[in-house]
């Protein structure tokens, strides 16, 4: 092979390309030699690049030239595109500041670069209800999956259209062919072209040289059937010598939908061929006066894709040599854009898959940034403010939680930032957002909040909706509005997402909408995310209390419980455990925990709960042991409440209504109803912020005296309800629980109205809410009943409670009537204040009660018997 042949071989097979004689001799050569003949050459030319240059200097064609030119300026192109990811008409909103991540778009990227590629698909809801932005394919395009999933699949599919380009053959070869060889050859030309640009450039300059016509345009459809759709085109007036480049520089061409010849043609689907265009009232003379081209002859026609559905129109200018575009034309025009129609919706699907590889990316990314820091709710909600705000491109993002008790009436925070606040000084340290400095438009966002419904309003003052007067007395004004409502993963709205007034005055689209409803699915899982953070947060503090009193407090030991275990326990009536004037001044610690075992025996709950004796024993022991050293609320004090419930329980026979499952929770939560007393009341707890406070905000102690009580029932040893099946188990802690709340005086006054309607209709005790107010009742008259024990009895525990008593005296002052603060200022006896005091007491907490129900006489007897005997 010499220098001469050796370069002819080469530019002879890149213009030949598809057919010619050359192409018919080399196929009969076989493959595997004009391989090994191709390889040799081009080495050749490597080794010899002076030649190579000037061989292309002398000989390359015009053709040639264009196709190297188109190569690189796609090329070229997309690499620009894709490094630097900005659209032109990005606006330069965004802060580009470094430090502070929550200030720093995840990507220099704006939503409005997406609409170039048609609308995107919403977030759509799987069959088992999970949310996504992935798209499925629907049944209309079931055709196209199969092409799309090869192109998918071929990642070297755009690198290899440079190669497919230099490989076009001349127009002095193409003009050689017949027509159905030379359609062929140019649909071989347009079927592996993804790029929408490109693509379009090759079917506009090949119509031009199939119909011999002097130039052409292609308007592509853009929008929805709902929304409105258009044509718009970037290459206008495109000859067969035409390149990419010089089409790029020109202005975007928008056609309304129905107007025009090319308007006629997209609405009715129907091609037109017009002989003399300026005697066609369709036709638009503006556009020869702008461009300085005159119009003669036209033949339009619509682009279908394999649906029939018209996806843009094609049209062909002055059929070369002075001649009208015939019948055989509109044949040749229709049957080549059958394939167009086929290639460019490929090329606009593969241009919309891409374009959902990079929303995806975006989406990822914003999630990431969410997720990764979930501290505080303030933290949280900047950095879903200044990403939304860089996303979108808007003048002001809000973000309102709802209150979780107002079901959608009323928001607990609103949250607000504007695009000048990402320029200020302190950007880069800011970690929380500004609060309530913008008024609320309420009837936007409350109607959001409420119908969890999005509101994409294009003109504020036209919406019935938006209140005028929160822009009243301000230099802002609402123009667009984007609502939309944050729901966490189980679908509750717990708040609302608002944008407002899009950059450059323009409406939010429906690809904004579409962003923001799937960026407002991670928002809403953050918030909730860090919601449950801070419930973490309460948790290590309820922990920490917990160890403080495991740090006091120990389960009594087994020597403990077998020495309890080992004593006789004494009868009833020998420990005058019925005995409403019971005492137990005289009594040790050890006889205290043999009267309660006889309360579990007597009571029959030991046979039938199947309580093993020595756990019980150790139980009661590890009670005691868990009350602490005060003055009042000590062990002696719940071992009276106990027995006194037992009294009560076995004088009026309420055994029977109770019921045995009941009646153990009774016991239970009388012995430990006062567990783990620190000596203070509620009051205190809440002034002092103690750890307790921020567990419980209502009834404080109570509350922790019932966690305490179920942490001993729960320890090992301690088990007594560790045979009882899961419903008795349940059943009785939510007795238990409901009975050491009540002892709180506040839920006593709340529910005592109640009560009293019960017994005045002689309501059935059978109902469980009935039962439930009797039990509270019952509970509080147990707590309060040693003031009403004999004088010697009520002056002792009287002297002990007196600083327990100082405490709530702003309750009992309150309850003092005229006649009683004019005796009692009249008598400075101590003793004599003492004992009237428990006579307020009486009246007002307990004998109420007492009263209201037929079976409490013969307590109403003995405490009227001790009245007497200390006032009277």
């Amino acid at each position: 092979m010499t220098a001469e042949t050796a370069p002819s071989t080469v530019v002879t097979g890149a213009e030949g390309g598809g057919g010619g004689a050359h192409q018919h001799a080399a196929s009969k050569t076989p493959l595997l030699y004009y391989d090994q003949e191709c390889a040799k050459v081009e080495a050749w030319l490597d080794e010899h690049p002076e030649f190579m240059q000037d061989y292309f200097l002398r000989k390359a064609t015009r053709q040639v030239v264009d196709s190297w030119l188109v190569t690189h300026a796609t090329s070229t192109s997309s690499m620009t595109q894709s490094s630097t990811g900005e659209s032109p008409t990005q606006p330069t909103g965004g802060s580009s500041r470094g430090g502070s991540g929550a200030t720093t778009p995840v990507r220099k990227i704006s939503a409005h670069e997406f609409e170039r590629g048609g609308l995107l698909k919403p977030i759509v809801t799987t069959i088992d209800g999970t949310p996504t932005f992935l798209v499925t394919p629907s049944p209309d395009s079931t055709s196209n999956c199969t092409s799309t999933h090869h192109m998918a699949t071929n990642n070297n599919m755009h690198n290899s259209n440079a190669a497919q380009a230099s490989q076009r053959r001349s127009r002095i070869e193409l003009r050689h062919l017949d027509e159905k060889e030379l359609i062929f050859e140019l649909v071989k030309d347009i079927c592996n072209e993804l790029d929408v640009r490109s693509l379009c450039h090759k079917i506009l300059q090949n119509v031009s040289m199939l119909l011999r016509a002097d130039r052409g345009s292609l308007f592509l459809v853009q929008g929805s059937t709902c929304g409105g759709r258009c044509l718009v085109s970037k290459l206008f007036d495109v000859c067969s010598r035409s390149t990419l480049e010089e089409m790029e520089k020109k202005e975007e061409i928008k056609i309304q939908w129905g107007h025009g010849i090319v308007g006629f043609v997209a609405e009715s689907g129907e091609q037109v061929n017009i002989p003399d265009a300026y005697k066609d009232n369709r036709f638009n003379h503006d556009i020869d006066l702008m461009t300085g081209y005159r119009t003669r002859t036209l033949l339009c026609m619509p682009i279908k894709d394999c649906n029939g559905e018209v996806i843009g129109v094609a049209q062909v200018i002055n059929k070369q040599g002075e001649s009208c575009f015939t019948t055989n034309d509109e044949k040749i025009f229709a049957s080549y854009l059958q394939f167009c129609g086929i290639g460019l919706r490929n090329a606009q699907l593969y241009e919309t898959s891409q374009l959902e590889v990079k929303r995806n990316q975006v989406l990822l990314d914003l999630a990431r940034m969410i997720f990764e820091e979930q501290s505080t709710i303030e933290h949280m909600v900047y950095r879903i403010l200044t990403h939304t705000q860089s996303l979108i491109q808007c003048q002001r993002v809000q973000v309102l939680l709802l209150h979780q008790a107002s079901k959608g009436s009323s928001f607990s925070r609103v949250f607000d930032l504007e695009a000048s606040d990402m320029e200020c000084e302190d950007v880069d340290s800011r970690t929380s957002p500004f609060e309530s400095r913008f008024p609320i438009n309420i009837g936007v966002t409350g109607f959001v909040a409420t119908t969890g419904e999005t509101l994409n309003i294009a003109d504020a003052y036209s919406h019935e909706s938006f209140d005028r007067s929160v822009d009243e007395g301000t230099n802002f004004r609402h123009k667009s509005i984007l609502c939309m409502p944050i729901k966490n993963s189980s679908g509750q709205i717990i708040g609302v997402i608002q944008l407002v007034n899009k950059f450059d005055d323009l409406a939010f689209t429906r690809n904004d909408e579409n962003f923001v409803e799937a960026f407002s699915i991670f928002c809403g899982m953050g918030i909730h995310n860090t919601h449950m953070y801070e419930k973490a947060v309460v948790a290590m503090a309820k922990q920490s209390v917990t160890l403080e009193v495991l740090s006091y407090h120990a389960s009594a030991s087994l020597d403990e419980a077998h020495r309890l275990k080992s004593y006789v326990v004494p009868s009833s009536k020998k420990l005058r455990l019925l005995d409403f004037t019971f005492d137990d001044i005289h009594m040790s610690d050890d006889e205290t925990l043999k009267a309660c075992l006889r309360m579990f025996m007597d009571l029959d709950l030991i046979e039938r709960f199947h309580i093993d004796y020595e756990v019980l024993c150790r139980w009661l022991s590890s009670v005691k042991k868990n009350y602490r050293n005060v003055t009042y609320h000590n062990w002696r004090h719940a071992f009276n409440v106990a027995q006194m419930m037992f009294s009560i329980i076995s004088a009026t026979q309420w055994w029977k209504v109770f019921g045995d499952i009941e009646c153990l929770a009774l016991v239970i939560a009388c012995l430990c109803h006062d567990l783990d007393h620190r000596g203070t009341n509620n009051s205190f707890q809440i002034k002092a912020s103690s750890p307790l406070a921020q567990l419980y905000s209502t009834s404080t102690m109570e509350h922790h005296h019932f966690d305490q009580c179920i942490m001993i029932l729960n320890s090992p040893g301690n088990q007594i309800l560790g045979n009882l099946s899961s419903e008795e188990y349940s059943r009785v802690v939510k007795v238990l629980e409901d009975a050491i709340l009540s002892t709180d005086l506040a839920v006593y006054f709340r529910k005592r109205g109640s009560f009293f309607n019960v017994v005045r209709t002689h309501d059935n005790w059978v109902h469980e809410d009935n039962r439930e107010l009797l039990r509270g009742m019952t509970m509080t008259v147990c707590d309060l009943a040693a003031i009403t024990k004999p004088w010697e009895i009520e002056k002792r525990v009287s002297t002990q409670s007196l600083i327990f008593s100082r405490v709530r005296q702003h309750f009992i002052f309150a309850s003092f009537s005229l006649t009683a603060l004019i005796i009692l200022n009249s008598c400075p006896d101590n003793i004599f204040r003492g004992s009237f005091l428990s006579l307020n007491k009486i009246m007002y907490v307990s004998v109420y009660i007492y009263i209201y129900i037929y079976n409490f006489r013969v307590l109403i007897d003995v405490f009227l018997q001790c009245l007497r005997m200390k006032y009277f």
